[in-house]
């Protein structure tokens, strides 16, 4: 039984192939059985996000591998109605050991566009599950994610690769969170609705705020970000009247000039009764003032204060990286040597059977000569000298055949296994 993966990441291909390729969630189930239908597939798991599309498949034997690749590209195109044939630079295929690492690696967030950021490994865990739902899990499979969900929790727990800020927006959320312990009472709002605020909005995402506000110059714009975090939208002339209701501001727009003044912010500091604020400007040329932060309860934070902390923690990322590199490599070796001694298991089995026939069949004709007179004695010595020629026969002739055909290290293995000395 072998192990194999088939994708395309935000490294392969870019966003519009990857949305071609995505599974949203109501149609996974639907793959996953249209898939494992295959007759080489022998079980299945997919994972899609925004930055990844990986297909995760157990089959039966290595001979079977290029017709299994060959099968599971013309699948996805047809299941996406796509020309495959025009994207192969944007896949990549990882078989055996290396899709072990590759999954593991994926889950522990180091194939990830930030280093070790822990969303992934809940996104993987809902392949897991749904796959579960299915039942397309093959036993090896089941076994390598839940294997991999271990690592990922090993990797978290013995290497740095998850203990510092590695974006500018999450780090603006720390500070966010550090700040205001409790943030289910707080208002927030995000000014400007590009690249950077839609990732503020994420992170901001699970930790409940009371209300968002989205200022933007454009409502359609804002519109897509606003429902996915069920926020309300205002224009960039309104957050005058609106900035006394909110307790942090998180800015990141293409204003020339500030859209947040010093003046702005003591008249809101007076409707709040002074109440604390959090300004963070992730603008250039920036969007709040830098006289904001000569007022009292006022803490201003802008894009260089946060690159600092940022390239800081790259760095250690970078260390834990290679750290968490070689514990995936030791656990995949651990995975591989249970794979192959499952599929050892099949023939153990057999080989013990031969020899329990070969036992009934001696034990059969010696009680038959007993019941007909024949010496106990003399039957017991047939049968025990019968019993062991049967029994190392086929050792004796593998010994001999590894002998004549120069395979030295067989023929070495087998003489260990079957506790002889070297001569």
């Amino acid at each position: 039984m072998s192990i194999t993966i088939f994708g395309v990441n935000h490294k392969t291909a870019p966003v519009a192939l990857r949305e071609k390729l995505a599974f949203p969630t109501e149609i996974v189930d639907k793959a996953l059985y249209s898939l494992y239908q295959h007759p080489l597939v022998e079980g299945c798991a997919i994972l899609s996000t925004c930055n990844r599309t990986e297909i995760y498949l157990s089959y039966e034997h290595p001979t079977d591998y290029l017709r299994l690749k060959q099968s599971v590209e013309s699948w996805l195109g047809q299941f996406h109605h796509i020309d495959i044939n025009l994207y192969q630079d944007s896949f990549y295929w990882h078989d055996g050991q290396g899709a072990v690492e590759h999954l593991m690696a994926v889950a522990s967030g180091l194939d990830s566009m930030i280093i070790g950021e822990p969303q992934i490994l809940g996104q993987v865990k809902q392949a897991y599950h749904f796959a579960q739902q299915q039942a397309c899990l093959s036993v090896q499979l089941k076994k390598l994610f839940q294997t991999t969900f271990h690592v990922a929790k090993m990797v978290r727990s013995e290497t740095n690769i998850g203990a510092n800020t590695a974006s500018v927006a999450y780090a603006s959320c720390l500070i966010a969170r550090h700040l205001f312990v409790d943030t289910s009472s707080l208002n927030i709002m995000l000014v400007g609705a590009g690249e950077t605020i839609e990732l503020i909005s994420r992170y901001l995402k699970p930790h409940g705020f009371n209300q968002v506000i989205i200022a933007n110059r454009t409502r359609e714009k804002a519109l897509k970000l606003a429902s996915d975090i069920d926020a309300e939208i205002i224009s960039l002339p309104d957050i005058a009247n609106r900035l006394k209701d909110v307790d942090i501001v998180i800015s990141s727009t293409a204003s020339p000039l500030p859209i947040i003044g010093k003046g702005m912010v003591e008249r809101t500091l007076q409707a709040r009764n002074y109440r604390q604020m959090l300004f963070i400007d992730l603008a250039v040329p920036r969007d709040v003032e830098e006289e904001v932060n000569q007022l009292d309860n006022v803490h201003l934070y802008t894009i260089d204060d946060l690159q600092k902390t940022v390239e800081s923690n790259l760095e250690q990322r970078a260390i834990a990286a290679k750290e968490a590199q070689y514990l995936i490599q030791e656990q995949a070796e651990h995975f591989i040597s249970w794979l192959k001694a499952r599929y050892a298991v099949a023939y153990v089995k057999q080989y013990r059977s031969n020899a329990e026939s070969i036992k009934r069949e001696l034990q059969i004709k010696a009680l038959n000569a007993i019941k007909q007179g024949a010496n106990i004695d003399d039957v017991f010595a047939e049968f025990s000298h019968r019993l062991t020629n049967k029994l190392i026969h086929a050792p004796t002739q593998t010994l001999l055949h590894a002998a004549r055909h120069d395979c030295d290290g067989c023929f070495k293995v087998l003489s260990k296994g079957l506790g002889l000395k070297e001569h």
